[in-house]
């Protein structure tokens, strides 16, 4: 998720909250390889 903010950070300012609508893993060998989760990013406009 914080790569997420980063990325979106560079083009939205004013970013004041975030909600997960959704998470998902990858499992490889019976583990979890990586989580994917869906972000949506509430901002206020100038």
């Amino acid at each position: 998720m914080q790569n997420a903010l980063a990325k979106a950070s560079e083009s939205v300012q004013n970013m004041r909250w975030l909600e997960v609508t959704d998470t998902r893993g990858h499992i490889e060998d019976g583990r979890v390889a990586h989580w994917q989760v869906t972000v949506k990013v509430g901002f206020t406009l100038e």
